[in-house]
């Protein structure tokens, strides 16, 4: 009888010893190294002092509604005034960090250079930059590619911040209920108007998946928020489904002078 209620314990050490040996070896191939600048670090899944120290993260106050940083604390409740000339297709709009510095060659690694890694860090920070949205969804998504993009890139780097932030969180995570049914070109160099024009009638919901968001509460996500275009092509697209509430949610935004 000893030896039954002994040997679940020694299969859990043997396993336990297993993987710590593993992560030694992974430690020793790949040794843990900032993303940021490439100095060794004693662990993985982090950033130097130095790199963190120049992250400039968007923390209140902000605009309740764009995420806008304000430069001084004008209240609770306060809109920007680009939320009240043009108010957005989506409820809330809210991001880690400005998109520049260590911030953007974060989102330029998980993008362009495989770093597929980066995605459980950055998607810890989102949850925390979410101000409670993530928590009180009902489901999270990701803003889709097309077919043929995602057969070049071989993933798609806002699924993969979604998957990670929906773990985190314990959500269900809407991987294909919104596709990309338009081939669009790359949305960099373009104009304001351009990148509308670009995306209009880009999206669509999957065919018997509208009770996915009917009635819900929703977390699109994506890597970088910078005209709006892409994001608001697809909340349109969920609102015309029934969505009650959306939150844009990413990990950078182009920002300009703060208000």
């Amino acid at each position: 009888m000893r030896d039954r209620v002994l040997r679940p314990e020694l299969r859990k050490n043997a396993l336990a010893g297993l993987l710590s040996g593993l992560g030694q070896l992974v430690d020793i191939v790949y040794p843990p190294v900032c993303p940021g600048c490439g100095v060794t670090l004693g662990s993985h899944r982090g950033l130097c002092a130095r790199c963190w120290a120049g992250i400039r993260f968007i923390e209140r106050p902000y605009c309740e509604v764009l995420g806008l940083p304000f430069s001084r604390d004008l209240g609770p409740g306060i809109l920007s005034a680009e939320a009240i000339a043009e108010p957005p297709a989506f409820d809330r709009l809210r991001s880690v960090a400005v998109h520049a510095g260590v911030a953007r060659r974060l989102v330029h690694g998980l993008k362009y250079r495989d770093r597929t890694d980066l995605a459980t860090m950055m998607a810890a920070w989102m949850l925390r930059a979410g101000d409670g949205t993530v928590e009180a969804a009902d489901a999270i998504l990701p803003v889709p590619l097309h077919r043929f993009r995602m057969m070049s890139r071989k993933f798609n780097q806002s699924a993969e911040l979604a998957r990670h932030l929906a773990r985190l969180a314990d959500k269900p995570l809407l991987a294909t209920t919104l596709l990309r049914v338009k081939r669009t070109t790359q949305q960099v160099g373009l104009g304001v108007s351009a990148r509308e024009d670009n995306v209009r009638g880009a999206f669509r919901v999957a065919a018997g998946r509208k009770a996915d968001v009917a009635g819900k509460r929703l977390v699109l996500v994506d890597d970088v928020y910078t005209t709006g275009a892409t994001v608001s092509a697809a909340v349109r697209v969920l609102r015309r489904a029934g969505a009650a509430d959306i939150t844009v949610l990413t990990f950078a935004r182009a920002l300009g002078n703060s208000i």
